[in-house]
């Protein structure tokens, strides 16, 4: 009886679901209803749905911080950060955005996550479904 128990039992782990990388915040909005304002392309193109639950990377102060994402006007090249988020990133600074999924053993198998890479004015460079592997650095 007890091995089948643990055969019905299924593991989930949280893994990445989509990045986008290195977005230029361009607002920091204290007093608007919180969360992260993004570019409607960008949402699409990650995947990440309004009001998901998003994680932020401030590449220049190195803060993290935990909000939703709210959709702004396509082609914008909005990243606004507001409410009390808005405490940990400027205009101008760099932010990674993600979020997560989780899946069971078996959905691994052939799972990807979407990851968007920004140029100037937070417009797409290109995407990808991996991270490229890292390297040892040279002496």
């Amino acid at each position: 009886m007890r091995s089948s128990l643990l055969e019905i039992i299924v593991m989930h782990l949280n893994m990445l679901k989509a990045k986008i990388h290195r977005a230029t915040v361009t607002h920091a909005e204290l007093h608007y209803e919180g969360s992260i304002a993004i570019d409607g392309v960008l949402l699409d193109a990650s995947g990440i749905r309004e009001y998901e639950q998003i994680h932020a990377w401030n590449v220049n102060s190195g803060q993290r911080f935990v909000t939703y994402a709210l959709r702004a006007e396509e082609g914008s090249g909005i990243i606004s950060v507001n409410g009390s988020a808005a405490r940990s990133a400027q205009p101008g600074d760099l932010v990674i955005i993600a979020a997560f999924v989780q899946l069971s053993e078996a959905e691994l198998e052939t799972y990807q996550p979407t990851l968007v890479y920004v140029g100037a004015h937070n417009r797409i460079s290109h995407t990808n479904r991996a991270i490229p592997k890292q390297m040892a650095g040279i002496s």
